[in-house]
């Protein structure tokens, strides 16, 4: 990842309408919800939320499938592990006594996959 997608993904995610349909795809699991359902959860009018889920879509974070008549948005993990790697991939490179080994363990992103 380069820093013009981190902070594509970044700046969508600063939206607080798309941060909460965010964190909806992603308590939903890996086969999302459809938009039907994003939509009456979070109160918010269709054409918004068409929106917002072109902006996800454009960086990535969501993907959208149909089946038959409902279109299913899906929360992309990979997207987000690899922002989330990116921004701690350079983590305590400049290393000073300002952390300790433990503190420096904490913040470093363990693989959960």
């Amino acid at each position: 990842m380069d820093l013009e997608h981190a902070v594509g993904r970044c700046a969508e995610l600063g939206n607080i309408t798309r941060l909460s349909i965010f964190r909806l795809l992603v308590k939903a699991g890996k086969n999302g919800l459809p938009v039907g359902q994003i939509q009456s959860s979070l109160g918010i009018p269709g054409s918004t939320l068409t929106h917002h889920l072109q902006r996800l879509v454009r960086v990535g974070l969501v993907k959208q499938r149909r089946q038959s008549r409902v279109l299913h948005c899906e929360p992309q993990m990979d997207a987000v592990r690899e922002l989330a790697d990116y921004l701690v991939s350079e983590c305590c490179t400049l290393r000073s006594s300002l952390f300790t080994e433990d503190e420096i363990d904490k913040i470093q992103v363990k693989d959960t996959r």
